[in-house]
């Protein structure tokens, strides 16, 4: 796959364009001498790039992936963590939370694609995306407990969101590492490939969704996200605010218009 074109973030992220998948943003962990571990100064790098491509109207999907062979991210840099006082931990709080809701906050449709370790906070920053690719050698996990403290990075909210209260209870409390097979099983991942599989599925997937409107995306995930949780009727409320966003768009005219003529279509994306 070729690269188009390549920004870094401080040293440790890289947000890479692709030729043929010119609306798909790989957002690259890329602190390999680490397997990724989140130090202050990569989640300072992980929001501001967020906030970058979520300012970008041509992204219509973000891929996260790992440049390391064997590791998507192993969670928060606990070495660093070990030399803070407390009121330096107190003040790295908001870098470290920014760098998971930046991902989760992105307002285009979002994949990770897992390899390898993706514990605690690496898991987190999956779980921020709304698809998970996995490969076979993909082990996942909370294991925050298991050092003192607790999944701060979205974990113990977003988990219950896809395998429910109890069965995230039971991973959360027992820290225990779930290998690729049993985390497909369990709806810890959405997709599994083989070995090495996950970047490029994750990529060719992503190519898949951008080719829809980019109004039409933006709004299903808003409408997707907010209305999680909510009752019936007030989640159909989310739902129509949503539609009368998109129901009067170029991206709508553009789309009907295309389909009737059968042809591509040309979204304006406005």
């Amino acid at each position: 796959m070729t690269v188009m074109s390549e920004q870094r973030y401080g040293e440790f992220v890289v947000v890479r364009r692709h030729e043929g998948l010119e609306h798909v943003a790989e957002l690259v962990l890329d602190r390999p001498k680490a397997m990724n571990a989140v130090s202050t100064d990569m989640a300072r790098s992980i929001g501001t790039a967020c906030a970058a491509l979520g300012a970008d109207s041509g992204v219509r999907v973000t891929v996260l992936t790992s440049s390391h062979e064997r590791a998507f991210c192993v969670g928060a840099d606990l070495k660093e963590r070990n030399s803070f006082s407390d009121a330096e931990l107190v003040r790295q709080r908001p870098t470290a939370r920014a760098a998971y809701t930046g991902v989760l906050e992105l307002p285009m449709p979002t994949i990770a694609a897992v390899h390898g370790f993706a514990l605690g906070g690496g898991f987190e920053l999956a779980l921020a995306c709304d698809l998970i690719v996995a490969d076979r050698t993909a082990v996942v996990g909370l294991p925050e407990v298991s050092v003192g403290v607790i999944p701060g990075g979205g974990g113990t909210q977003l988990l219950p969101r896809r395998v429910g209260a109890a069965r995230a209870a039971e991973l959360v409390f027992t820290a225990r590492r779930v290998e690729a097979a049993e985390a497909r099983e369990l709806g810890l991942v959405d997709e599994l490939v083989e070995a090495g599989g996950d970047r490029d599925e994750a990529l060719a997937l992503g190519g898949r969704i951008a080719a829809n409107s980019p109004v039409g995306l933006r709004a299903a995930k808003r409408a997707l996200r907010l209305g999680h949780g909510l009752d019936l009727r007030a989640g159909l409320e989310v739902e129509d605010a949503a539609w009368r966003s998109v129901a009067f768009s170029g991206d709508r005219a553009e789309g009907v218009a295309a389909f009737n003529e059968k042809r591509k279509p040309n979204w304006p994306g406005e």
